[in-house]
């Protein structure tokens, strides 16, 4: 199934000013996310900005890129006016990468852009990894998820779940550590990577925000609430780290040095 990578780029944030173009080894950050994109067997890949500056640095490094308003409330919304400029039909496969992940595994795209193919009663794709710590799991900045017997999302939050009433203790997570390997037992972290048919994204906007969203403060909540499904692939691996503050920017510029 042929597949668009679209990359929302945002200029303003708020904990790391001018973000996309970001120097890494020499490298925009989204061009660097852009450039690993490509490796993975996406037809094309597109950035979608919300700012010139973010336009022209693509451009000049051969990438595509195309400007879009720059009030969108999510990316989401960018990534649905996208579509529109690009033309693409209601059944085309689409793939949101994020633009802050310039380590992100070629590979992992191919994964989620395929469950479109392979699960037909999905209008959405995502991963997730077994949790490696207590920490993790505890943690409300690592958002959760629980797949049902067929690999779709049940839930998502940042809640620790599934939650053991019985056990919940360090000897409880070296169980469910020890097997990690058996899809739906280990608590599992979701990786913030989206296939989506492109007449579902169009449509997503438009749909009214849900309650657990807004409490969640997790937009995929949306999709689930009205009766969505979202399908899951399970990696054995995290994925390389994203970018967000000036310490992950410092933390991501070591490795590619290395």
């Amino acid at each position: 199934m042929p597949f668009t990578v679209l990359i929302p780029a945002r200029m303003s944030s708020s904990r790391l000013p001018g973000k996309p173009l970001a120097d890494i080894a020499g490298l925009p950050m989204v061009v660097r996310v852009a450039r690993r994109a490509q490796q993975s067997t996406a037809a094309r890949c597109v950035v979608a900005a919300d700012d010139a500056r973010i336009v022209d640095a693509c451009l000049q490094h051969g990438v595509q890129a195309l400007l879009t308003r720059n009030d969108h409330p999510s990316g989401s919304d960018r990534l649905a006016e996208a579509c529109e400029q690009l033309g693409l039909d209601g059944n085309d496969a689409v793939v949101n990468v994020q633009g802050d992940e310039p380590l992100i595994e070629p590979a992992l795209i191919d994964a989620v852009a395929h469950l479109l193919s392979a699960r037909p009663e999905a209008s959405m794709g995502t991963a997730a990894h077994p949790i490696a710590s207590p920490a993790d799991y505890r943690n409300p900045n690592v958002v959760k998820v629980v797949c049902d017997a067929k690999g779709l999302a049940s839930y998502f939050s940042r809640a620790p779940i599934p939650f053991s009433r019985d056990h919940a203790d360090e000897a409880w997570w070296e169980t469910a550590a020890a097997t990690a390997g058996h899809a739906g037992f280990a608590p599992l972290r979701h990786i913030g990577i989206y296939s989506y048919r492109a007449g579902f994204l169009r449509e997503f906007p438009r749909l009214s925000p849900a309650p657990t969203e807004a409490m969640e403060q997790l937009e995929q909540l949306r999709a689930l609430w009205h009766g969505h499904r979202i399908a899951v692939h399970l990696t054995p691996d995290a994925p390389g780290a994203g970018v967000d503050t000036p310490e992950d920017l410092q933390r991501v510029r070591a490795l590619l040095a290395a």
